[in-house]
């Protein structure tokens, strides 16, 4: 009975032991190794330096090839970002040094020294994984014979490495750092169309350092923590600090000595004198504007694509989301962009219910492709492209049929039941005016240029655009570059900012049209909050025309995703600037019935 009573304690008592103790079995999963351990290693891709978007499979090069090539199994998010994993010839061992270790014997024909010098030319870097660590290498290096004329051998000079060093630091049991070199001292010339036998060698040197494992990720976002970024970073939050303050002082000047002093003359002045200024449309400011389906459709797919954008910043402030997870962004952005679906079909149904009651079936239905349709369009183009130049950006067929299956299958099921949801709770809207809704609009005057749309749009978008121009260029750099932003505080600072400069401005825009007797101010709302976004697309080809990327593929990729997302961006400002809008004038007519 005694036995029986240690065995079954020694049960119950032996996963609490194994989970409370210290030291973890050494495996590639817990990146742990014992002297002598196979290390996993994978290449991914090749492509010209300068152009991001422009990336091939490894061995679409004629590199040496292992017999045969296994992929890696991959996630959604790292097809999408143009991954293509794959084994290799190399052979890491934990802690043991090769020296000069010979990878393959291989002979080149004159097609495949043609698009190595080609590749050489556009710069182009390797790109491997040891340990889910990145890291990068070349293929060869240029050479300019000014000296010799051309018809003595002189002119450029195309040399290929044929010997790469891998340095390798190590802490304890894991792998904290890796680096890869090309060795100019065993390069060869392969500038001449000739048949060439070439030997390709590596080799692999191993040093102990006292960096720890959970820092090893640091060194990829060093760039942004250099002095100067640091002190860019500072300058962008003082100058929205700025901003909103002046904002502020505005707004309050506005309130205190224009919209009081207005209320008191309304409640003073004589029946006829108060139809006057704002308050002579109150008859007006609440009827429902024109194409009230497309408008509450965009405020309720702004609505989702805002709450999208906390819950992607809050995942990445808890360490959730973490930026070197390859393909872990855009896993998450497919996955909540699909639930996200019912708060847009909850918003739009909702507000259309409101004010135009029936017919919000079709007010949904443009909620579903307001933006899925001009990204899916623009996908399938970008996607002709790369499939054209046979790059790794190109989707193959089953992560099309992948997201497509989600999208019909979740996204809008649950669009639908938002929608459903929205319009049967939906709240009577109940104006707050003194009189009801008159049948036929009151005619606008002639305003002067200034009051008119354009103007506001540009005002409206410029002052928040200048208050995140700086920690734009970082995101800009991240996207479009190698860097790593790991500022996911700064960033949610920036966009916070973004939200109160908007409505600030929004909310002064608002009262300087209906002080001039304009009633219409819905869709201005939108269009004067959403303007931030173009003057982001304008940067974006500011940020492009001053960059190194060149050719078709890079161009339409970085014109195409660059649209769509500050389309994103136009839609949630818009969002947030007419909801500002309505509850400023729902506040101020609220204000006149109470006098």
């Amino acid at each position: 009975m005694a036995n029986t009573h240690s065995l079954v304690l020694f049960l119950l008592l032996f996963p609490i032991l194994q989970s409370s103790s210290p030291s973890v079995a050494a495996s590639p999963s817990h990146h742990r190794y014992h002297i002598g351990d196979h290390i996993p290693f994978f290449v991914n891709k090749v492509g010209p330096f300068n152009n991001p978007s422009e990336t091939y499979e490894y061995y679409d090069l004629p590199f040496c090839q292992p017999d045969p090539i296994v992929r890696k199994k991959e996630s959604l998010g790292e097809v999408l970002n143009g991954d293509r994993l794959c084994n290799a010839l190399y052979d890491f061992k934990f802690r043991e040094d090769k020296i000069s270790e010979t990878l393959c014997q291989k002979r080149f024909n004159v097609d495949e020294l043609a698009s190595l010098r080609e590749a050489i030319k556009r710069d182009y870097y390797l790109q491997f994984y040891l340990d889910e660590l990145p890291f990068w290498g070349f293929i060869g290096k240029l050479e300019e014979d000014t000296w010799s004329p051309a018809s003595a051998g002189g002119g450029t000079k195309y040399y290929l490495f044929t010997h790469l060093q891998f340095h390798l630091l190590y802490n304890g049991d894991q792998v904290i750092q890796v680096n890869a070199f090309g060795d100019p001292n065993h390069a060869i010339d392969i500038t001449n169309d000739v048949h060439l036998d070439v030997q390709f060698t590596y080799s692999v040197t191993w040093n102990a350092t006292t960096l720890h494992f959970q820092n090893r990720m640091d060194r990829y976002s060093r760039a942004s923590l250099l002095p100067m970024y640091r002190q860019l970073h500072w300058f962008s939050f003082i100058n929205s600090t700025i901003i909103i303050l002046l904002l502020l002082a505005l707004l309050a000047l506005l309130y205190t000595r224009h919209l009081n002093t207005d209320l008191k003359k309304f409640s003073n002045a004589n029946e006829e004198d108060k139809e006057v200024g704002w308050k002579s449309i109150h008859a007006h400011v609440f009827r429902h504007p024109p194409n009230s389906s497309l408008l509450f459709a965009l405020v309720g797919t702004g609505t989702q694509l805002l709450i999208l954008l906390f819950v992607l910043l809050f995942l990445a402030l808890t360490g959730t989301l973490h930026p070197y997870n390859r393909g872990g962004l855009l896993n998450y952005l497919v996955l909540l962009y699909a639930l996200s679906t019912v708060i847009a079909g909850y918003s739009s149904a909702s507000f259309y219910g409101q004010f135009v009651g029936n017919g919000w079936e079709r007010n949904v239905c443009i909620a579903a492709i307001l933006y899925a349709g001009p990204v899916f369009v623009v996908a399938s183009i970008l996607n002709i492209i790369a499939i054209s130049y046979g790059a790794t950006t190109a989707l193959p067929f089953g992560s099309i049929v992948v997201i497509l299956v989600i999208f019909v299958f979740i996204a809008i099921p649950l669009l639908v039941f938002g929608g459903v949801v929205g319009y049967r709770f939906r709240i009577e809207f109940q104006g707050p005016s003194s009189s009801s809704t008159k049948k036929y609009p009151r005619e606008i005057q002639q305003l002067a240029w200034y009051r008119r749309t354009p103007f506001q749009m540009f005002i409206g978008g410029l002052v928040p655009f200048s208050a995140i121009v700086l920690q734009l260029h970082q995101v800009y750099a991240s996207m479009w570059g190698y860097k790593i932003y790991t500022l996911s505080s700064i960033l949610f600072v920036t966009f916070i900012t973004a939200i109160v400069i908007i409505a600030l401005v929004n909310i002064g825009l608002t009262y300087i049209q209906l002080s001039v007797e304009d009633h219409e101010w819905w869709w201005r709302s939108v269009l004067c909050g959403g303007s931030t976004a173009i003057f982001m697309f304008v940067y974006s080809i500011y940020f492009y025309v001053r960059s190194n990327m060149s050719g078709l593929l890079q161009l339409s990729f970085f014109i195409g995703y660059n649209a769509c997302l500050c389309y994103a961006f136009f839609l949630t400002f818009g969002a947030i600037s007419f909801r500002v809008s309505l509850l400023f004038v729902r506040h101020i007519y609220h204000s006149v019935k109470r006098e």
